[in-house]
């Protein structure tokens, strides 16, 4: 990637992540979010935006959805902040990276405690 498109992403990333907790209103939104990351295209005509959701699986569906229904309204929010040519259209995904490695650390700690104890026991 070039300076620009990172530099693109990273301020993508701090408006998106400010017009979530600030301007959007939906119910279905839970209270924990968080922009992970995004992923803008060359062209800057299109953006995956990667978000971590602290909840259970329908919670998650429910606010990706509600996400994907307000890329319009927060692409319009950050035209109006932003002076880029165009603004990227976004498209929102989960990121399930947090939970995958809060999961994998928790198990090489069950790992380790077991092998602790099984150095213990001889």
């Amino acid at each position: 990637m070039t300076w620009r498109i990172d530099r693109v992403n990273s301020t993508l990333r701090q408006e998106i992540s400010s017009i979530i907790l600030t301007v959007l209103k939906d119910p279905r939104l839970t209270s924990l979010v968080s922009v992970i990351d995004v992923d803008t295209a060359k062209d800057l005509r299109s953006a995956k935006v990667y978000i971590s959701i602290y909840g259970d699986t329908e919670t998650k569906k429910s606010t990706i959805k509600a996400l994907n229904n307000a890329s319009g309204f927060i692409s319009k929010n950050i035209s109006n902040k932003l002076k880029i040519k165009s603004t990227p259209k976004l498209k929102f995904r989960i990121d399930n990276s947090l939970a995958q490695g809060s999961l994998l650390s928790e198990k090489i700690s069950q790992i380790v405690t077991a092998y602790e104890d099984d150095k213990k026991q001889t």
